[in-house]
């Protein structure tokens, strides 16, 4: 059932991935391996060496990842929000403003929050639930440079279920046995105590199931945290449409262990962030401000 071809690979006559205007190119393969034929492999996601070109590419991609938020539907009225690491101040990340719409936020909104909860840069109110939970889950996970969570129609209906996302389909895959449930749900999570039984109810997994309160997800890039809670969402409703369809047959577990592997890297989830962000910033170049 192993391969050694690569999922995703470019001619040798585009050894960078098409850009997208001047000011903000699509990220370039740089010094990608290649395979034994000679094709690119798309492998660790670039980021700048400077600090600062470091921390203003992450917060780029949080910007545009509220904006995608807004496009999905995501967002419902204060609830939702993506966290970012600082690269300079590991224990501070980057978050949304509460009380602004998704499809508004800017690189200039985003606030700074310290490990006690103070808002370090930025002007806006600070989401306490955010706080919450992400601050815990940063500090569990140091491997974690983003976290995702929102209140997704079909990932709430999903997560009143209270049970695992079946293999059903390729997509789901990359979710399989890497996702866990949050059962102790009591109400609005305020507490850092409640944040950080999530975060050892997720473990070194990708994602966790909030019972009847939704999805969250995790990555070691904002590209890959993002896109995996989109793609948890798009698996939470094709399995809801299923089986309100009709029986279901879930793919083998031998099947799906090695779909995992193919699907649900961090660097796939990087790469199939990658045609979003295209959308947004080519249409919506305000995000930059």
């Amino acid at each position: 059932m192993t391969s050694t071809a690569p999922l995703y690979a470019a001619p040798l006559s585009r050894p960078h991935l098409r850009a997208v205007g001047k000011a903000h190119p699509r990220p370039a393969v740089y010094g990608a391996p290649r395979d034994a034929d000679g094709r690119i492999v798309f492998a660790a996601p670039p980021e700048p060496d400077d600090l600062e070109a470091r921390r203003r590419h992450r917060k780029e991609r949080l910007a545009v990842s509220f904006r995608l938020f807004a496009r999905y539907g995501y967002d419902m009225g204060g609830a939702g929000h993506i966290t970012a690491r600082d690269p300079a101040f590991p224990d501070h990340f980057w978050v949304n403003p509460a009380g602004v719409y998704f499809g508004h936020i800017r690189v200039s909104d985003l606030l700074l929050v310290s490990h006690d909860g103070r808002i370090v840069e930025g002007d806006g109110l600070l989401n306490r639930a955010a706080f919450a939970i992400h601050s815990e889950l940063h500090a569990a996970r140091p491997d974690v440079i983003a976290a995702a969570h929102s209140h997704g129609l079909w990932g709430k209906a999903f997560s009143a279920q209270g049970r695992l996302l079946d293999p059903l389909t390729q997509d789901a895959c990359a979710f399989y046995e890497d996702h866990a449930i949050f059962r102790d749900f009591s109400g609005v999570v305020l507490d850092t105590s409640e944040g950080r039984r999530i975060a050892e109810a997720l473990g070194p997994r990708k994602a966790v199931i909030l019972q009847n309160h939704g999805l969250l997800t995790v990555g070691a890039s904002v590209e890959s945290a993002v896109w995996r809670y989109i793609a948890f969402e798009n698996a939470a409703q094709a399995q809801l449409i299923s089986e309100a369809a009709g029986p279901t047959q879930p793919i083998p577990h031998d099947v799906a262990l090695h779909t995992a592997g193919q699907m649900g890297s961090e660097n796939g989830g990087w790469f199939s962030f990658q045609p979003l962000w295209d959308v947004i910033t080519r249409e919506e170049p305000d995000v930059f401000d």
